[in-house]
């Protein structure tokens, strides 16, 4: 029998009183640490923009590089790195922390100012631009092109990424993220594969990466957020990072294994209901621990509510 390449998309439906008022198809695709294809739902060789699902792999840059232990940076520092924050206090106390310790000021962070707001820390990636400006200061590479894709903190980001994929950095896809920072192009099995190594625990840098996202989840999302209400409730066995534009990631820790999710049409609520949906699935969640998720990530309000048609198939 000839090895199957893809199977049917998951569907999200928006129930209005048990009626299909609207729907949103996904793919999703298991891959374990060597990037083999365990199961899918859909084409795991659907291509998209990872987003800021890529924020833990730009934080090898710090890792790697000796900026952490030059600055005194902490577990918490490197979690906002890896996070899309949402602008609270603790957080923005965090961001500029890392700026004070490598003598840099938060006027020389390149993301934008959000609008109704007075400084780019309170932007979402403002941690993760954070990071990128703290490893120009300790190389003393130029701190006013460090967005420019030829910029070496961007090349060097880029070879870490390539590294992990195991193919050479030009065949990568670069664009620029909302933030200005890059972004990759790459297929849903490449992005299941990043975070199945993220989670096996066979690099230090990575493991330190982890184990900051984990015990600091309120660094890496907020309260109320998809990412960090996950690896709270899981007691830090889940690595989660969302992306823009229906991007979803999560990684199991120890058994080498990562998820990715795409919606196609962007949809966040549909994104969440997914993951939740097939994390219950794999047996990666408890069931209690899912059903007290879904209540906040999938069920809207009395009216509506969001339901899951489809699964994962072995491939």
């Amino acid at each position: 029998m000839a090895k199957r390449h893809h199977t049917h998309p998951l569907e999200v439906q928006l129930l209005r009183e048990g009626i299909v008022e609207s729907k949103h198809h996904v793919q999703a695709v298991v891959c374990d640490r060597r990037g083999r294809v365990l199961s899918a739902a859909g084409d795991p060789e659907t291509a998209a923009f990872i987003r800021s699902a890529l924020k833990p792999f730009q934080a090898l840059a710090v890792t790697s590089t000796g900026a952490l232990e030059r600055y005194n940076l902490n577990d918490r520092d490197l979690a906002i790195m890896c996070g899309s924050h949402q602008g609270s206090i603790d957080q923005l106390r965090q961001v500029f922390r890392i700026l004070w310790q490598a003598s840099i000021e938060p006027d020389q962070l390149q993301c934008p100012i959000p609008a109704g707001k007075r400084s780019p820390l309170e932007h979402n990636c403002s941690g993760k631009h954070a990071g990128m400006l703290a490893v120009c200061q300790q190389r003393q590479l130029p701190l006013t092109t460090y967005l420019k894709r030829n910029h070496p903190v961007q090349s060097l980001i880029l070879a870490k990424v390539a590294e992990l994929l195991q193919m050479p950095p030009d065949e990568l896809m670069v664009a620029r993220d909302d933030c200005g920072a890059p972004t990759y192009f790459m297929q849903l099995n490449q992005m299941a594969s990043l975070f199945a190594q993220l989670a096996s625990g066979d690099n230090l840098d990575m493991e330190r990466i982890v184990r900051a996202m984990t015990h600091h989840p309120d660094m890496v999302g907020g309260e109320g957020h998809f990412d960090t209400e996950v690896m709270r409730i899981s007691n830090g066995s889940l690595v989660s990072k969302a992306g823009a534009e229906g991007i979803q990631c999560v990684g199991r820790l120890g058994d080498g294994m990562g998820l990715a999710i795409k919606v196609t049409d962007g949809s966040k609520r549909a994104k969440y209901a997914v993951a939740l949906h097939l994390l219950r699935q794999l047996g990666w969640i408890q069931p209690d621990n899912a059903d007290a998720l879904a209540e906040r990530f999938t069920v809207i309000n009395e009216f509506k509510r969001l339901n899951i048609e489809g699964e994962l198939v072995m491939m």
